[in-house]
């Protein structure tokens, strides 16, 4: 089969089995192109739970569809590739987080998005990389143990500086590879082109940044903005979506280094065998003993002004 005709057949088995397809911007285009709702972590999990459809297929990663379980937990939920992980959010187990709160009795904790399910429970309130900074500025806490990503922890702490904030090692490999010197090479190849880059870099690639934000907060910003040449600071695709979405603009990569091997595991035929109901992808279950608290820590995001 052709790539379109795999995309036609996925549109036909999802509009009769009522599936709602969702699809992380980090995705390739032949999969976003058949999905119902795209876009970030946080966002597809709200779409899902505003979707009549009793069926969710994630094409992300492993949190991603937690996520929307626990949002949506009268759904059926599927990871379309079973194997799709976060390195994040693999990262930090429920044992470290014990013994890190522990460490520092005193602190609120605040978890990113980007973690377990088990993580959650364990948290007092989840953030998104658009709503960190405005969530613990808001909190009534000064003492805060930000988890797992401590360059975003490392970012919002420069944001609040009326709070401590307290982090342990962890984070997204990808964009914490990022360097100066790349942000050096990209300025000297595209001079003139405005840097934007995700708050999961490392300070010295934010501090060099004309504009730091979330994966939908640097497209909004190319999409909207009346420059011509932007150097794009996270996950190597979304230049590429920008591409099609303003081809009188110019898209460049900060580095090749910023290719997600995770959510490049998730293929056409992964989401045509899972949908059709080929034995491929992983239905989602959380227990609801770790359901509760972990919808908790987003309720109360939610309460802060999140979103």
């Amino acid at each position: 089969m052709t790539i379109a005709e795999v995309q036609e057949k996925i549109l036909k088995i999802k509009r009769e089995r009522g599936i709602c397809v969702l699809a992380h911007s980090y995705q390739a285009r032949e999969i976003l192109e058949v999905a119902d709702h795209t876009g970030d972590s946080y966002r597809l999990a709200v779409a899902a739970a505003g979707d009549k459809k009793g069926t969710a297929v994630m094409c992300g990663v492993r949190f991603m569809a937690e996520t929307v379980k626990l949002l949506s937990p009268e759904k059926t939920v599927y990871l379309a590739n079973a194997d799709a992980g976060c390195p994040m959010a693999d990262g930090l187990s429920g044992e470290r987080l014990r013994a890190a709160k522990e460490k520092y009795p005193e602190c609120a904790v605040v978890c990113y998005i980007n973690t377990t399910a088990e993580v959650k429970t364990l948290s007092d309130v989840c953030v998104t990389s658009s709503s960190a900074v405005k969530i613990i500025r808001a909190m009534s806490e000064t003492e805060i143990l930000f988890v797992p990503d401590c360059n975003l922890g490392a970012y919002v702490a420069r944001q609040v500086p009326e709070k401590t904030v307290r982090l342990i090692s962890g984070g997204c490999p990808i964009h914490a590879a990022v360097s100066a010197s790349d942000v050096k090479a990209a300025r000297a190849a595209h001079p003139g082109a405005m840097l934007l880059v995700h708050p999961e870099c490392v300070p010295d690639v934010t501090d060099a940044a004309d504009y730091v934000g979330s994966t939908s907060g640097i497209y909004d910003r190319a999409a909207d903005s009346d420059g011509k040449e932007f150097i794009i600071g996270t996950e190597i695709s979304i230049a590429e979506h920008l591409q099609y979405a303003c081809p009188d603009k110019k898209f460049y990569p900060l580095t090749k280094k910023l290719m997600c091997h995770n959510m490049k595991l998730t293929t056409l035929m992964d989401l045509y065998h899972c949908v059709s109901g080929a034995g491929a992808g992983e239905e989602i279950s959380i227990a609801p003993e770790v359901a509760a608290p972990a919808r908790r820590c987003i309720d109360e995001m939610i309460r802060l002004g999140g979103k």
